[in-house]
């Protein structure tokens, strides 16, 4: 049974910088004014509204689209009837919004962006999850994110069960084939990066073939990250490592291989379409005048 809650209760652990994406979405969308609302609505009319799921589905974001509401009117009155992370289904109420029906209807297109978005990407990471469960590997996003919404897609992913891969190209050194090319090969990108970064932070090397796995492991690569490997070379890929790093997949993965791979013995797989391909979860929010 849902749980009545209050804003206050749910905003911890959101990403430090959601207020500024509650702000820099509300200005995108209201800019001088909801006219509409303004021209059409009663200044003094009081209204209730009821967000609610359409589909089933994993529910992420609601304490976002709170802050959207309060944002656009710090007297609206929010309860949360879901938390962030849970499984929802079609006609279940996720949030009640009473107070001025031209303030929730100014917030209210920016409020549900926000929570289908993050739903979406909630719901298709636990899809991915779930078809990994019983090995060792831990589904993680990428870098493959919407630009300025990064750490609420994360949070989304790991509302969904998900892990998170490095945050950006600052906490973690990841040697592509781009970095291979320009700094004269594997073995020598790995000594460099060895001889600069702190002692805490991971090398991860992208490895297209099984040679490339074996330079990798030689020069003391912390993960191999095996891209767009057939699984036939990821099974090849895991008996050459043989323990001594961590062993990442990416690249075509996909709920049809996702389940395959994880049993091939690898730790990571990483999926950008957990963020740059979720389909938005259908949620509405009716509004009934007072």
């Amino acid at each position: 049974m849902p749980v009545n809650m209050s804003l206050s209760a749910v905003t911890n652990g959101l990403p430090a910088d959601v207020t500024e994406s509650v702000q820099r979405a509300i200005i995108e969308d209201v800019g001088s004014g909801d006219v509409t609302s303004q021209y059409t609505v009663p200044e003094d009319v009081e209204a209730s509204a009821v967000m609610k799921a359409k589909a089933s589905g994993i529910v992420a974001g609601l304490p976002v689209a709170a802050l959207v509401f309060v944002h656009v009117d710090p007297t609206l009155d929010i309860q949360m009837m879901a938390v962030d992370g849970q499984a929802v289904e079609s006609g279940e109420t996720l949030m009640t919004v009473s107070g001025s029906a031209r303030s929730i209807l100014t917030a209210e297109r920016t409020a549900l962006n926000f929570v289908q978005r993050l739903s979406g990407i909630a719901t298709r990471t636990a899809s991915f999850v779930r078809l990994v469960e019983g090995t060792k590997a831990r589904i993680t996003d990428t870098r493959k994110t919407t630009p300025g919404l990064r750490s609420l897609e994360k949070y989304a992913v790991r509302k969904g069960g998900g892990y998170n891969h490095r945050s950006g190209l600052f906490d973690a050194v990841l040697i592509k084939d781009n970095h291979i090319a320009a700094s004269g090969g594997i073995t020598s990108a790995v000594q460099s990066a060895y001889a600069q970064a702190p002692h805490t932070m991971t090398v991860t090397v992208e490895c297209d073939t099984i040679e490339q796995v074996e330079e990798a492991i030689a020069a003391g690569a912390d993960i191999v990250l095996l891209d767009n490997m057939s699984l036939s070379d990821i099974e090849t890929a895991v008996e050459a490592v043989n323990g001594s790093a961590a062993i990442e997949a990416s690249g075509g993965i996909s709920e049809v291989n996702a389940g395959d791979i994880a049993q091939a013995g690898v730790d990571i797989i990483s999926v950008g379409a957990l963020t740059h391909s979720a389909v938005a979860m259908d949620i509405g929010l009716d509004l009934i005048r007072r």
